[in-house]
C-alpha cells in the first residue's frame, strides 16, 4: 500500500504542473492623476530629457556676490585673501555656469581673470617702484570692492526688513460722499451774546451826556440792514452797528438784527469756534 502523497503546501510547486502568478490588482487612487484622471500604471512611451529638471542650490547676483560667498562660508579673513583656494573653487563653479549659460558665464570670467592676475602677481617677484605704485597689496582693490558691496548688501537687506506697502500691509480707502453745499457751524447764543456785549462796550465808549427824546423805529433799521447786505455778500456783525448813535441805536439796530433772522431773511455764520460772526442775506437779491 503506497503512502499517501501530502497535500501541496502554499507556494510549492507541482512536477508537470507550470506555475501561473497573477498580477497584483491595480491600485484604484492611481499612481498620480493627470488632467484629474488617475493614472493606473506607468505609461511606457514616458520620455524626460535630461535637461528638464535642474536644481540651483545657490543663487547669486553677480561675480562680488560669489566672491563673497565663498570668502564668508570658508571664514577667511577679507583682508588676507588666500588666493590660491578662492580662485580655485571660483573657477568650480565657473564651470558648471558654463555649460548651461554662457553668456551668464561670462561676467563671471572676467573676475576670474582678475584672480587669477591678482595671483600672479603675487607670485612673480616685482620691483620696488611698481610696489610704491600700485599700493603694495595686488589684493586691496578687490579688498575694497568687496567690502563696499557687503556693505550695499547689508544695507538693501536692512531696508528689505522695514515694511512695505502692498507688501507687508494694505492701506484702507474709505469714500465718504461729500455735499456740494458748504455747511456753516452754528452760531450759539452765547456768541451772539459775547458780540453784542462787545458792541455794547464799544457803544458806551462814545456815549454823550445828553438827555433827549429820540424816536427810533426797528422796520427802519431792517430796511436799511437789508439795503446794506445787499451791495456785500458778507458783513461782519460788529460792522453793522453805528456805535456813534448811542445805546438806543445800537440796541434797536440788534433787535432789528433778531428780528430778519426771525424771519428768515438773513443768516448769520461762523467760520469755526471764536471765528467772526458774519450776516448774509438768506435769499438771492433780484
Amino acid at each position: 500500500m503506497l503512502p499517501e502523497e501530502p497535500a501541496d503546501a502554499p507556494g510549492t510547486a507541482v512536477p508537470g504542473v507550470a506555475a501561473v502568478i497573477a498580477p497584483p490588482a491595480p491600485d484604484p487612487l492611481g499612481i498620480a492623476r493627470l488632467y484629474g484622471e488617475p493614472m493606473l500604471r506607468m505609461p511606457t512611451d514616458l520620455y524626460i530629457p535630461p535637461d528638464a529638471l535642474e536644481i540651483f542650490l545657490d543663487a547669486f547676483e553677480g561675480p562680488l556676490d560669489l566672491l563673497l560667498y565663498l570668502i564668508r562660508k570658508q571664514n577667511f579673513n577679507i583682508l588676507d585673501i588666500p588666493m590660491a583656494q578662492v580662485t580655485l573653487q571660483y573657477l568650480k563653479y565657473v564651470d558648471q555656469i558654463r555649460v548651461r549659460n554662457l553668456e551668464l558665464a561670462a561676467e563671471y570670467l572676467l573676475m576670474a581673470a582678475m584672480l587669477i592676475e591678482i595671483k600672479s602677481r603675487m607670485l612673480l617677484p616685482s620691483r620696488k617702484s611698481e610696489v610704491e605704485e600700485d599700493g603694495g597689496d595686488p589684493r586691496a582693490e578687490l579688498v575694497r570692492r568687496l567690502l563696499e558691496y557687503e556693505q550695499i548688501k547689508l544695507a538693501a537687506y536692512d531696508l528689505n526688513t522695514i515694511p512695505q506697502f502692498e507688501r507687508d500691509f494694505v492701506r484702507t480707502q474709505i469714500f465718504i460722499e461729500q455735499s456740494l453745499t458748504p455747511t456753516w457751524p452754528e452760531v450759539e447764543p452765547v456768541d451772539l451774546q459775547q458780540a453784542w456785549l462787545d458792541v455794547l462796550k464799544r457803544a458806551k465808549l462814545t456815549q454823550h451826556h445828553r438827555i433827549s427824546r429820540q424816536e427810533l423805529s426797528v422796520r427802519e433799521h431792517m430796511t436799511a440792514i437789508l439795503r446794506r447786505l445787499q451791495s456785500t455778500r458778507f458783513v461782519e456783525f460788529g460792522d453793522l452797528f453805528d456805535v456813534k448813535g448811542g445805546v438806543p441805536v445800537v440796541v434797536v439796530n440788534f433787535v432789528a438784527l433778531l428780528e430778519l433772522a426771525k424771519e428768515t431773511l438773513i443768516e448769520i455764520t461762523q467760520a469755526e469756534p471764536f471765528a467772526p460772526i458774519y450776516v448774509r442775506l438768506a435769499y438771492s437779491p433780484a
